[in-house]
């Protein structure tokens, strides 16, 4: 599958989340992605990092179930082993270029160990130069957790996202715009969706005051369900409470959601998006953003067998193909 020339943000924001594919989130920081690389045996490094990016997004038929890829300043900036930089390739091989643009989170002062998300500073600039290079859309993550989110955390992330999607839409680049409730905990599912509530209300509140055009963005959320360490809601039950809220905080203009999997093992995620995607009456497309559900086992693989790139391209494709065939339940 290739993808189609967009003409503009709206309809680039439909292509990441609509036709049953979705976007494939493979931007790590540095620090990330070297400990991730050594908990499996391989020595970090930046070339093993753009090896192991590399072996995603070359995978045969990616683009198939995958509509783009959200990348790190150091892999946006690296060229594949033959030469054709990440962004270039990326559209070549029919697959959106993304780009991770906040700069991690710090404790937000006087709130119980709330967090903000930086990166504001010089983001004009940043996003103008990605746009020079390719990039399509950008993603910015903000951090809630059950136990300590509050109207004016919620509030400050909320302005901090809008602040960020308004530069993209400025410099022609889609803002995926990541409110996410953590799921560690043994909360119930109830706290999650309070939780979840009062992110996106003040998520959206912000995003209108500060003009976003709501038809060209994807919002990325987390599922409504209980902490992971405790006992897991059925799929019925976690399509429900999700959709409940988000027919409640997200307006209908958003053209499409792509869920995070918030480290819910991959086939209970993909159960939960098989579910909430057979609901009927939603006004926004529904597919997936994943990360660590998609690419763990690639990653295993390829390390215990660095010369065998397909085996590991293989896992990753039948967990997007997975992915994508829950999107289009």
């Amino acid at each position: 599958m290739t993808t189609l020339p967009a003409t503009s943000l709206t309809e680039i924001a439909q292509q990441l989340t609509g036709a049953g594919r979705g976007v494939l989130a493979a931007d790590e920081s540095i620090k990330t992605m070297s400990a991730r690389l050594a908990a499996e045996g391989v020595p970090a490094s930046a070339t093993a990092r753009r090896d192991y990016r590399e072996l995603l997004l070359t995978a045969d038929g990616l683009s198939q179930w995958i509509s783009g890829i959200i990348l790190c300043d150091e892999t946006f900036g690296q060229d594949l082993a033959d030469g054709r930089p990440f962004p270039v390739a990326a559209r070549e091989l029919g697959v959106l270029p993304g780009i991770k643009v906040d700069t991690g989170t710090t404790p937000l002062p006087g709130q119980g160990g709330a967090l903000i998300t930086e990166g504001l500073d010089g983001l004009g600039a940043r996003l103008a130069a990605y746009a020079d290079r390719g990039a399509a859309f950008a993603k910015w993550r903000a951090v809630f957790d059950v136990d300590t989110i509050t109207p004016y955390s919620a509030g400050a992330n909320g302005q901090a996202l809008a602040r960020y999607a308004a530069l993209c839409q400025q410099h022609g680049i889609v803002p995926i715009v990541e409110p996410e409730v953590l799921c560690a905990g043994t909360h119930g599912i109830d706290a999650s969706a309070k939780a979840s509530a009062l992110a996106l209300s003040a998520l959206f509140a912000e995003l209108i005051d500060a003009g976003v055009d709501l038809s060209a963005i994807v919002l990325k959320p987390n599922f409504v369900t209980p902490g992971l360490d405790a006992a897991p809601a059925s799929p019925a039950e976690a399509a429900a409470a999700t959709v409940a809220v988000l027919r409640e905080y997200v307006p209908a203009e958003v053209p499409g959601i792509a869920f995070l999997s918030g480290g819910h093992p991959t086939a209970r995620v993909c159960e939960y998006l098989t579910a909430l995607a057979a609901i009927d009456g939603r006004p926004w497309s529904v597919t997936f953003s994943f990360g660590r559900a998609l690419v763990s086992a690639a990653l295993r693989t390829w390390a215990n067998a660095p010369t065998d790139i397909v085996a590991a391209q293989d896992v990753l494709l039948g967990n997007c193909a997975t992915a994508a065939q829950a999107a289009s339940a």
